[in-house]
């Protein structure tokens, strides 16, 4: 047999390939259809997530021109009747440079003065506003300053979270605090969460620490939306307290976290056992109380004009019903404070029942991608938060799985006995499937920002979601109407009972063996990709849809970098050394909160320094012989002997005060003092030879509006 007739029909093979290969290409093209568009909020959001990933603060008018610029080229390409292969790229190149431009101005307009770190504390004379979430502090509370001792008013911020000693006062109050002020917290590590980001969009220039007793103070009156602000969360206040003196601190502190949102009486081994299990993301009020509330009236009242003849020829049920579904999600966002996830989510509710008014379809995805573009041009800064990007995963995951789920067949003639239980079974498979898919598309995100995931979650949800959907939420919400009018009782008691199932069944799946598994951060540029791997898996209309996959899941995939050896806090107050899998903790109990998150984001089990082997007091503690690292953390610079002692005994000092020169006894060894923490923040150190490799958190934060401009990059060395 010749060569040639090997080939030929090798290569008849090949072309017969690539042509169905180049088929089905374009018939997976073609099925896109009008789902192209969905893509618009994508580009956007990446245009906002663009703009917080940069390392300086890009002017303004550049942005809008490019903004312009791109938005004029694509009304141009449609306007002339180009082609999709010209009018969707620049389509999607519009929607990025407005998401970038959008952010920009967002940042612009929220601009508010930051308070100083005063070198001595201050008085702060201000309105109480709200109510916070304690800390491990104390209670908290969000204050507008009228005055603070040593500041200007022009630079005085617009609102402080205040950490009181004993129980806050109410919203509304006129107090004054002897208090230490600083700006908001850095992050505790490179690259972790960071507060003072959110706190500039929250117009929150500040947290004061109180170190006296809260006292009442004479102020003037105050503005008349301060006044209504109050007024409100006032309300709101007394509501959580009624709901609390009904069912006990226990189960009142969750069902009032669940409809105020104040989180002031819930205990802290409640919230552990719901982290454990998957069950935290109820306590925040979101898409899934807004659902349930919004769904609940429109049932509510359809049902009571289907059940009124009279009524149900004369007008629209289903546009009555979605007019008061509106109304409860109005209503429950008042209530619950408007936070930023619940504003999100009363968006996207919104915008479902606007669709039922308008006779479209209120749960689709061209709706879901709405309240995208809507909540990202009015809050750009979601786009970097958790709350949002779980949220959207999650109800876009959902809605896919609506679109391929297969329809019931309705039976002509079937015995009830039968008909229920297929429709049990239906609905068990159903919400199985929804969990199963929720889980999943959240998961990235949980991992990254979280670090742990709760192995039995979703046998958790399956157990709840009966009790929550049908019992707790409904109950909660009537309870919460008629409470005011003393009529509460009988519903908050219903909504009680299902609270304590919830926690029984979050206690049970929370200690059951490997319920909670710690996973450290990937690199940051695996959580975009996995974003689009998630977006790419719903949004895609057939089979290459599953190409996306592998980038799903590039959080859990995507290697990470070598642990740090050490990690030193914010201020030098406290400070690890990693010891294998653990992180030895310098000062147990100091920062608890920074610590928890470092280890966590770093995989690593955090665990107390021992007694034996380290030589401590009140303000500095050190190897007794030569370790890695000591460390003094008083406000004071350590005296000559005390600082040769510290240099003696380790490689590594950390000195909290600030200390221009070093005795001898330093030489060779990596000092770091209060200079170096007050421009970089937190700092994590790998030992690479003799040398020792800093990442900063300023160099990581950029120079940004929220965050101090850091110096260059900084390498040190040491013996």
């Amino acid at each position: 047999m010749s060569v040639s007739a090997v080939l030929i029909p090798f290569g008849a093979g090949i072309h017969r390939a690539a042509a169905r290969i180049r088929d089905g290409l374009r018939s997976e093209v073609a099925a896109q259809g009008d789902r192209w568009r969905l893509w618009a909020p994508v580009a956007f959001g990446g245009g906002c997530a663009v703009y917080f990933a940069l390392e300086r603060e890009p002017p303004l008018w550049p942005l809008v021109g490019l903004a312009t610029l791109a938005t004029g080229l694509w009304l141009a390409a449609r306007r002339a009747g180009r082609s999709r292969l010209w009018t969707l790229p620049l389509l999607l190149l519009a929607c990025l440079a407005l998401g970038l431009a959008t952010a920009r101005v967002r940042t612009e307009r929220i601009a508010a003065p930051v308070a100083p770190a005063l070198s001595e504390p201050t008085v702060v004379e201000a309105w109480v506003v709200d109510v916070d979430s304690p800390g491990e502090r104390g209670a908290r509370v969000v204050v507008a300053p009228v005055r603070v001792r040593g500041l200007d008013p022009a630079v005085t911020p617009q609102r402080l979270r205040a950490t009181l000693r004993g129980e806050p006062p109410p919203p509304g109050a006129a107090v004054r605090l002897f208090a230490i002020l600083n700006p908001p917290p850095a992050p505790a590590s490179p690259g972790a969460y960071d507060f003072g980001r959110n706190a500039w969009f929250q117009s929150l220039g500040g947290v004061a620490f109180a170190l006296g007793e809260t006292r009442p103070a004479l102020l003037e009156t105050p503005p008349w939306r301060l006044r209504l602000t109050m007024t409100v969360n006032g309300m709101r206040y007394r509501l959580a307290q009624r709901i609390v003196a009904r069912l006990g601190p226990r189960t009142g502190g969750i069902a009032a976290a669940m409809t105020t949102g104040h989180e002031t009486w819930i205990r802290r081994a409640d919230l552990d056992v719901m982290r454990d299990s998957g069950l935290a993301h109820i306590l925040s009020i979101s898409g899934l109380h807004m659902a349930i509330v919004g769904g609940f009236a429109f049932f509510l009242v359809r049902l009571g004009g289907a059940a009124w003849p009279g009524l149900a020829l004369r007008v629209s049920g289903k546009k009555v019903a979605a007019v008061a579904g509106l109304a409860a999600v109005t209503s429950y966002l008042i209530v619950s404070g408007a936070p930023p996830p619940a504003e999100r989510a009363a968006i996207t509710a919104a915008i479902a029942f606007a669709a039922i008014l308008l006779d479209r379809q209120a749960i689709t995805m061209n709706a879901l991608a709405t309240a995208a573009f809507v909540v990202l041009l009015l809050q750009p800064e979601a786009v970097v938060t958790p709350g949002f990007q779980m949220s959207f995963a999650a109800t876009t995951a959902l809605v896919a799985l609506a679109e391929v789920w297969p329809r019931r067949v309705r039976e002509l003639s079937a015995p009830w006995p039968i008909v229920t239980v297929q429709r049990i079974g239906s609905w068990s498979v159903a919400a199985c499937a929804a969990s199963l898919v929720a889980g999943l598309a959240t998961g990235p995100f949980a991992m990254q920002h979280f670090n742990r995931t709760a192995v039995y979650g979703l046998l958790a949800n399956l157990g709840t979601s009966p009790v929550a959907d049908f019992v707790m939420m409904p109950a909660l919400a009537l309870g919460t109407v008629l409470e005011p009018l003393g009529l509460g009782g009988p519903f908050l008691w219903l909504a009680g009972r299902g609270i304590d199932l919830m926690l029984a069944i979050g206690t049970a799946v929370a200690g059951l063996p490997g319920a909670v598994r710690t996973v450290s951060s990937a690199p940051a540029a695996a959580l975009p990709v996995a974003f689009l791997g998630v977006l790419f898996v719903c949004l895609w209309r057939g089979r290459l849809r599953w190409l996306g996959l592998p980038l799903a899941a590039a959080v859990l995939i995507w290697p990470r970098g070598p642990t740090p050896d050490l990690w030193i806090g914010d201020g030098g107050t406290n400070a690890a050394v990693v010891q294998g899998a653990q992180a030895m903790i310098i000062r147990p109990g100091v920062r608890t909160f920074a610590t928890d998150l470092w280890s966590r984001r770093r995989g690593l089990t955090g665990v107390d320094r021992p007694d034996d082997g380290w030589v401590c007091d009140r303000f500095s503690c050190r190897p007794d012989g030569e370790g890695t690292l000591a460390m003094s953390w008083g406000r004071r610079a350590p005296d000559a002997a005390a600082l040769e002692a510290l240099c003696l005994s380790a490689r590594v000092v950390s000195l909290r005060a600030r200390v221009p020169v070093l005795p001898p006894a330093c030489a060779g060894r990596l000092v770091l003092d209060g200079t170096d923490y007050a421009r970089g923040g937190a700092v994590e150190l790998w030992r690479e030879g003799s040398d020792w490799r800093a990442v900063w958190s300023a160099q990581v934060r950029g120079a940004r509006p929220w965050s101090a401009r850091p110096d260059p990059d900084v390498s040190y060395s040491g013996g």
